[in-house]
Formats: C-alpha cells, sequence, structure tokens
C-alpha cells in the first residue's frame, strides 16, 4: 500500500510539474519588433493611440499570434510591450510603452481559469490603471475575445476614474458575451433588455448610462457564424447598450463559417483589422 501510495504521489507530482512547464510556455510574450517607416501603407495613419489585445477565458499567448504576425509583417502595428497580472492583481511587464506609432500591448493574465469572469474584471481593472498612470495612456484601442470583452467593458465602466482618464477610441469585439440570460433561441429586438435576468448586465446598463464618452467612439461587434460557445443574442446584446450615446457609432457583423476560436485567427477578419483601428 505503502508503495502505491509513493506512485500515486510521483505520477501527480510529475504531473504538476508538466502543467506548470505549460502554463510556464503559454504565458511567453510574443516578440516585439518596430515599424519601418519605408514600408509605411498610403491609406493607413500612424498614431500614437495604442491598442490593448485582452485574450478570453483560458487565452494566452498564442491567442493573438497569427494576428499580431500579420500587422507586424505587413507594417501595419508594431507590438510594443507584454504586461501580465497574476490573481492579486500585481502587474509586470516587459517591453514599454513611450509613443510609438501603432503600438500593440499584449495582456496576459497569469491564471484565467476561474468559474467566471469576475476575478479577471479586477485585476484587468489594475492593467488599465497601471496603463495610464506609469505609460500616461489617455487613449487607447482595444481587441477583446470571447470573456476578455467581457472582462474589458465592466472593468472600464465600474471604474469612474478610468471612464473620466482614458478615452476610447476603437474597440474590436471578437464573440463577447455581454449579456448571458439568453439562449439559442431568442431573437433580439427593440427593449429586450427588459427581460433581461442577467444582474450583470444591468449593472453595465447603469453604467453606461453615467458614462459621458466626450468623443467618438467606433465600437465593431464581430461575430462567427458558427459560433457554439456563445449564442448571437448574447453579443448582440450589446446593442441595446450603446444606443443611448450619440457618439458611438456601433457596427456589427456576423463572419460565415467562423467559430469562436477562429474569430481571431481567420485572415477575412485579420485583412479588415488595419482599416478598423487605423484607415484613413
Amino acid at each position: 500500500m505503502r508503495k502505491l501510495f509513493k506512485e500515486i504521489a510521483a505520477t501527480l507530482g510529475c504531473i504538476l510539474i508538466l502543467g506548470l512547464i505549460v502554463q510556464f510556455a503559454v504565458l511567453l510574450p510574443l516578440p516585439n519588433h518596430r515599424l519601418r517607416t519605408n514600408r509605411y501603407h498610403s491609406t493607413i495613419s500612424y498614431q500614437q493611440t495604442p491598442t490593448v489585445m485582452i485574450p478570453g477565458w483560458g487565452g494566452n499567448t498564442t491567442t493573438y499570434r497569427r494576428m499580431v504576425c500579420y500587422l507586424q509583417q505587413n507594417n501595419y502595428a508594431q507590438k510594443v510591450m507584454t504586461i501580465w497580472v497574476s490573481p492579486t492583481g500585481n502587474v509586470k511587464n516587459s517591453g514599454s510603452y513611450h509613443g510609438q506609432k501603432n503600438a500593440l500591448i499584449q495582456v496576459l493574465y497569469n491564471w484565467n481559469y476561474n468559474a467566471t469572469y469576475h476575478p479577471q474584471v479586477r485585476q484587468l481593472t489594475n492593467v488599465l490603471q497601471v496603463l495610464h498612470d506609469r505609460y500616461h495612456i489617455n487613449k487607447m484601442n482595444v481587441i477583446a475575445h470571447s470573456y476578455g470583452g467581457t472582462e474589458f467593458i465592466h472593468a472600464y465602466m465600474s471604474s469612474k476614474k478610468l471612464r473620466k482618464e482614458i478615452q476610447l477610441r476603437n474597440v474590436i469585439f471578437l464573440g463577447v458575451p455581454v449579456e448571458e440570460s439568453f439562449g439559442i433561441k431568442v431573437k433580439f429586438v427593440p427593449n429586450l433588455n427588459r427581460k433581461s435576468k442577467d444582474k450583470n448586465f444591468h449593472q453595465l446598463e447603469r453604467e453606461m448610462g453615467e458614462w459621458d464618452p466626450k468623443s467618438t467612439v467606433r465600437i465593431f461587434n464581430v461575430m462567427g457564424g458558427n459560433d457554439d460557445e456563445v449564442p448571437h443574442i448574447q453579443s448582440e446584446m450589446l446593442k441595446s447598450l450603446v444606443r443611448i450615446h450619440p457618439e458611438i457609432r456601433y457596427k456589427q457583423v456576423i463572419v460565415p463559417k467562423t467559430n469562436h476560436f477562429q474569430l481571431h485567427d481567420r485572415k477575412i477578419i485579420l485583412q479588415r483589422i488595419p482599416q478598423i483601428l487605423w484607415g484613413k
């Protein structure tokens, strides 16, 4: 029996070590890259507003690997910094932001396998505050996949300080649920928000009612035609939240033959991103 216990302990120890190695590997940053001024595109505006890239539940460095490579290889943008946040909200970074044009900032959670997205909301709030306080970022674009977008909208809207200090420019949501009480059979209609039983959604309604965008914000809500993870209605309810603000230019699109995890990888989507974020 003692021998059996030793064998089980050894096996569990190996599994734990392997798990730690895998977790370390998926949190390695994507390489930084510099724009080449001699290859600027005439249709692209190169500007100092950075773009923050937020992964979803269980997302890691692989989430935006293909997107970042595409943007850098085509000289649309340059990744300048990776920022990690721990479950306790401690923020560390590699690289730096000092006004580089079309800068990409990669956000990585040290652990984002929780039962809900709420721990990541608190962590992301710290990240956004650090970006403002330490790097003087007062305007930003955002690309967020799945729960990463849910976490962002809750972190930003629930903080009066962030709403005041950081202006949003272009926000790209990829398969992001904002209301989770409706199922796949529910179709979007005006005033559907009154039937929602999602208390987090109603909290967002109140917070967005208090928000003063001050300038134009463009939101692109992208959904996959074959998304079995997030029903379209849960993403489409974003329209109910933004309609009270004339400063918000909202557009939603469903990409055919695209599942939830292809939303950050498909070439047809990658090709649209430069024009959405930096098109003249």
